[in-house]
């Protein structure tokens, strides 16, 4: 883990969604209460400063890690795209994720690329703290 880019669990997502208000804002984002695409321009690159990644690329021995995980965590049938789906930092796609807090709303969000056949998507989603849950990734 390194100062500037440290890898968060949920733990550090909870704190952080606490001390962040996830709240209505008017900046370029929008609410992003599920995963929401950005087109070009809307991502507000001088507002937006890294907090961290759920990125882990090493084990607790340091050893490098396989590929994250594609499992998604939906316990009580939400979907993907759901408001009310659980952020589970070690399930798809919050492992793909950065960790931002925006200086003109002070919200903190997540953000991933989503790679398809043809595209390259970038996608965010606002963090609030009754949505983090620290679920532990089942072995395949």
């Amino acid at each position: 883990m390194t100062f500037e880019n440290p890898v968060l669990n949920a733990q550090d997502l909870r704190a952080l969604a606490e001390r962040h208000p996830c709240k209505n804002c008017q900046c370029l984002l929008g609410p992003c209460a599920g995963w929401e695409s950005l087109g070009a321009g809307r991502w507000p690159e001088g507002d937006m400063h890294k907090l961290g990644t759920l990125r882990a690329t090493l084990d607790a021995d340091g050893a490098p890690l396989a590929e994250p995980s594609f499992a998604e965590f939906h316990p009580d049938g939400t979907r993907y795209e759901s408001p009310d789906a659980p952020i589970a930092p070690l399930f798809f796609p919050y492992n793909r994720c950065d960790v931002f807090a925006c200086s003109q709303c002070d919200r903190v969000v997540l953000q991933y690329t989503e790679f398809g056949g043809y595209y390259v998507d970038q996608r965010v989603r606002v963090l609030c703290p009754e949505r983090v849950v620290d679920a532990p990734l089942q072995d395949a």
